[in-house]
């Protein structure tokens, strides 16, 4: 059974920087591309960044791009998000996302709140 676990949400002040983990299951994250998406409250989900399967390739959303890193560690089969420089703009519950076989796998998310 495929199953995403983030942590690392928080609360932290803007300037500031945090750790995401989604800790995977039921799968290998080195065999599957992993990514992040972000979601306000009354609005759509938006792309983070995302790590393809073999060669660690990364893409990220212009908004996080040069703030935000992803990365995985294959051993643990956990996939990290962590965010630097953070602004009130990326408050927001963040998830992990994998698809297999044409079917997406969702977690539960991780608020993550920039606030003074």
């Amino acid at each position: 059974q495929v199953q995403l676990v983030e942590s690392g949400g928080g609360l932290v002040q803007p300037g500031g920087s945090l750790n995401l983990s989604c800790a995977a299951s039921g799968f290998t994250v080195s065999s599957y591309a992993m990514s992040w998406f972000r979601q306000v409250p009354g609005e759509a989900r938006d792309f983070v960044a995302i790590i393809s399967s073999i060669s660690g390739t990364t893409v990220y959303a212009p908004a996080v791009k040069g703030r935000f890193t992803i990365s995985k560690d294959n051993a643990a089969n956990v996939v990290y998000l962590h965010m630097n420089n953070l602004t009130r703009e990326d408050t927001a519950v963040y998830n992990c996302k994998v698809n297999i076989l044409r079917q997406d796998y969702w977690g539960q998310g991780t608020q993550v709140t920039v606030s003074s």
